[in-house]
């Protein structure tokens, strides 16, 4: 089995960073069948089980996580289509790595609900011009991810305040429901503590559409988006995730100018084996790397810069990707000073509420 070719830019590779076919030895092509991308957008069934990556059979926490995983497939040959099916084998198997490095960083935090969406081939999309990128998300990937964020509203939430996390691909999904949906649902809206939407962009043409919306400014506001990519000082070619004016919140500091933050002030981030799995201690519990990488907002250019890590071992570049672009590590990174915040944020909304209750 040919690891290269197994691995899927932006949310399975740790060493390349491009986005390649997934030629495996299981026939990745031929696992499922494809979306005809031409056909009526109808959602997923929600109501079936399987259709849930995490789905909380007790869910004891008084606060909820609703994920969307970054691209895990891509299409075998160019004439593929565009778009896999909800139950594509490979997809649900690096899901379910995302899974483990980003919405783990939550966990201690709330109950995680995760659906499976029908995402999109990312290298075939991000070729494309804007407009037309953002038509393919709009389609079965959006139509997905917000049925399954209604269904769980509906049928799972029970009232509770809840996070959205996402990455990449599922960022460019949310951004959809957070201007669609919480628009049209203001009632649900005003229980989102906060939107860490990672990997993808937030800009201000974007807010100024949506003005129900709005970003993070510190470690404690709610209601408000998080948003970054991380890149090294210096890449070769461009971050296709970047959009002009991208906004950024620094995820050490939590500031939103260069203000810098040393890698000893990073509570801890997590290392990937070769596979995009979590480096584990012997009890199963991640290892945690500390002053590891640093952060500091460039505004000009719209990202974070990460000036500590090794550009070579973690993003040599090659494929979509080019080099220095820690796209896959946007969580990892950063993965305990998330967690953090995500707790403090709860305890700010927590607090607001009680003393409006009072």
């Amino acid at each position: 089995m040919n690891l290269k070719k197994i691995l899927v830019v932006a949310s399975i590779s740790l060493i390349s960073a491009g986005l390649v076919a997934c030629g495996t030895g299981e026939k990745a092509g031929e696992e499922a069948a494809a979306v005809d991308p031409g056909a009526e957008i109808v959602a997923s069934d929600y109501a079936i089980a399987e259709h849930w990556l995490a789905l909380p059979t007790n869910p004891d926490k008084a606060v909820d996580i609703f994920y969307l995983y970054p691209s895990a497939w891509a299409k075998v040959n160019a004439d593929d289509p565009i778009i896999c099916e909800i139950d594509n084998p490979v997809m649900l198997k690096y899901s379910k790595l995302a899974f483990d490095r980003q919405a783990m960083a939550f966990e201690p935090v709330g109950n995680i609900y995760a659906p499976y969406y029908r995402q999109d081939d990312a290298a075939s999309t991000l070729a494309m011009p804007l407009e037309e990128q953002q038509a393919i998300v709009a389609g079965y990937p959006a139509t997905d991810g917000i049925a399954a964020f209604d269904y769980y509203i509906k049928n799972y939430n029970n009232g509770r305040p809840f996070i959205l996390a996402s990455h990449s691909q599922g960022s460019n999904v949310m951004i959809f429901l957070l201007s669609q949906y919480m628009q049209e649902n203001p009632e649900v809206y005003s229980r989102m503590i906060a939107a860490y939407v990672l990997g993808y962009s937030i800009t201000p043409d974007y807010l100024a559409k949506n003005p129900h919306l709005k970003f993070a400014t510190g470690p404690d506001d709610t209601g408000v988006i998080i948003s970054y990519n991380t890149e090294a000082p210096t890449i070769e070619g461009t971050n296709g995730v970047v959009l002009p004016g991208a906004m950024v919140i620094n995820p050490i500091n939590w500031v939103t100018d260069e203000t810098p933050a040393a890698a000893s002030e990073n509570l801890g981030s997590i290392m990937l084996n070769a596979d995009g799995s979590v480096v584990e201690n012997a009890d199963g519990t991640y290892q945690v790397a500390k002053n590891f990488a640093d952060a500091k907002i460039d505004l000009a250019k719209g990202v974070l810069i990460c000036s500590t890590v090794d550009v070579d071992r973690y993003a040599p570049g090659g494929g979509t990707f080019g080099r220095g672009i820690f796209h896959t590590f946007d969580f990892p990174f950063y993965f305990y000073n998330i967690r953090q915040n995500a707790q403090n944020r709860v305890e700010k909304f927590q607090a607001a509420q009680a003393t409006a209750g009072n």
